[in-house]
């Protein structure tokens, strides 16, 4: 097996060991976890090194490509009566969500040290949820894609159904066959492209060089666009996230927010508009439109909120607003925002959702309200927490910043297919979320943290564990570095980004390429 393959490999072997410890060794269960994912973050970090050295010679290549460039690629014929093979691969897109979600699950097995109950299933569903979605993440062959989001999005209907907390069947049962419906149309899509091309053949690189009738289009790329978006809170198809964030016990909360509803936004820039580009032209402005709702929507929703997980779900809905608003854009400076926007929510909100996590588990209460002064008695989870919220509303230095700075001026740049006072209207009011998201943050973390400590039984609470201080150590530093240091991530993804984009503007229309 080559490195990809070690990637989606390491989480299911430390998946298994888990499976094969005796329950009663909680210990044994959380040490295989913390080390399988300790080890395949350094795996991770010596890959994105080897796909640099690759890439990165052939970035300035890439400016005039119109087919994506793969690398460390692994191909083995799997039925090939059908055309579907073993087909994994890594461009900058794929490696920097590689990356973040490494992270996250890592951290996550950190924040879920204090988990006892059922820890040997809860661990255990918790890396095969990991397996699918880094599968997702390096799968180029259609089929395999589709196989791996399966994997990546059914272990959340038992980690939530179990281990959550509140309506928690109500809310995996929501969340489960909302997915399900995007995940039917993204079928009806997928088969379609397989029979339409006449390729005989699901590879996703060879589906590329493919011409599909623009009738074809027209209705191929809603169903696919949607059928991510669902997975990416696109409006009116988010209502599944709130309640499964809520219900959700902290490291699935983390990987649900972080990791999972990044493969809408992935899927949709990979597939549909990779793929189909003319159906993104037709309907780029109405998916522009829908997600300016989602950007006010979520921050409207999150400023009337009582509970902390709620009140940072209803953000999560907002943010996940940019990532698509980056991608329906159509031009390279906002899709580079999405794909910076998927790594930066991530992070962000891991690192609320550990929090949250951390703050319930010794006040034994999300509701606002009820808090106050904790900052006197966790400084450590104020201090952080504080962070979190100053990259939540896009201060300079960290990661939010540069993320929604590259997905509004995307939207003021335009494309040529849209009007451009229209896409400079639908920013404006897009931006004036930055408003009110700081009027929530800053509210909801004044109630929380700061003032006099308003129940008495909080005196007597304790701030963060070292297991704690490492899991929001490592997410804060990731917040400040590619804050500080963007050109990280960005010379990561650009290239990448530029097939994409030359694809939309193969047509004949010249333009500047912002």
């Amino acid at each position: 097996m080559g490195l990809l393959s070690w990637l989606i490999v390491v989480p299911f072997i430390t998946a298994l060991a888990v499976i094969f410890t005796p329950a009663r060794k909680t210990a044994w269960i959380k040490w295989i976890s913390l080390v399988g994912t300790g080890f395949h973050l350094v795996l991770t970090a010596f890959t994105t090194w080897r796909f640099w050295q690759l890439a990165a010679p052939e970035a300035a290549s890439m400016k005039t490509a119109q087919l994506m460039k793969l690398h460390l690629e692994e191909r083995i014929p799997w039925f090939e009566s059908l055309g579907i093979q073993y087909l994994l691969g890594v461009d900058g897109i794929s490696m920097s969500m590689v990356i973040l979600t490494s992270i996250i699950i890592f951290t996550g097995v950190l924040a879920s040290w204090k988990v006892e109950e059922r820890a040997k299933e809860f661990f255990a569903l918790l890396l095969v949820l990991v397996t699918g979605v880094f599968g997702v993440f390096l799968s180029f062959d259609l089929f395999l894609f589709f196989m791996f989001y399966e994997v990546a999005v059914l272990p959340m209907y038992l980690l939530i159904g179990i281990w959550g907390t509140g309506p928690k069947e109500y809310s995996a049962m929501k969340l489960t066959l909302m997915l399900m419906m995007g995940s039917a149309l993204l079928i009806v899509g997928f088969l379609g492209l397989y029979h339409v091309s006449g390729m005989n053949t699901f590879d996703l690189t060879k589906l590329a060089e493919a011409t599909f009738p623009a009738s074809f289009q027209k209705w191929a790329f809603p169903a696919i666009f949607i059928g991510f978006g669902v997975l990416g809170a696109l409006y009116p198809f988010h209502t599944w996230s709130p309640d499964g964030h809520a219900s959700a016990p902290t490291a699935v909360s983390m990987l649900h927010a972080g990791v999972l509803m990044k493969l809408g936004g992935y899927g949709a820039l990979r597939v549909a508009v990779y793929l189909l580009p003319e159906g993104a032209k037709d309907w780029g402005l109405f998916f522009m439109v829908l997600t300016t709702i989602n950007i006010l929507y979520g921050s409207f929703g999150a400023i009337t909120q009582k509970d902390l997980k709620y009140f940072t779900a209803y953000s999560s809905v907002s943010h996940c607003g940019f990532v698509l608003f980056g991608v329906a854009a159509l031009n390279l400076m906002g899709m580079k925002g999405a794909v910076l926007q998927m790594f930066s929510h991530g992070v962000m909100t891991g690192l609320f959702f550990a929090l949250i996590g951390m703050v319930y588990g010794r006040t034994h209460t999300r509701m606002i309200p009820e808090m106050g002064g904790l900052a006197k008695v966790m400084p450590w989870l104020a201090v952080c927490f504080y962070i979190g919220g100053m990259a939540s509303l896009g201060l300079p230095g960290f990661s939010g910043f540069v993320a929604e700075s590259h997905v509004f001026l995307g939207g003021f740049f335009g494309n040529p297919w849209t009007d451009a006072t229209i896409m400079r209207t639908l920013t404006v009011i897009a931006t004036m979320s930055i408003v009110v998201t700081a009027v929530y943050v800053l509210r909801g973390m004044a109630k929380v943290f700061l003032g006099p400590v308003t129940d008495p039984h909080f005196h007597a609470l304790t701030d963060a564990t070292l297991t704690e201080r490492i899991s929001t150590g490592v997410l804060v530093a990731t917040l400040a570095v590619v804050g500080v240091m963007p050109f990280l991530l960005i010379d990561l993804i650009e290239a990448s980004i530029m097939p994409i984009v030359n694809r939309l503007h193969a047509s004949g229309v010249t333009v500047a390429l912002h």
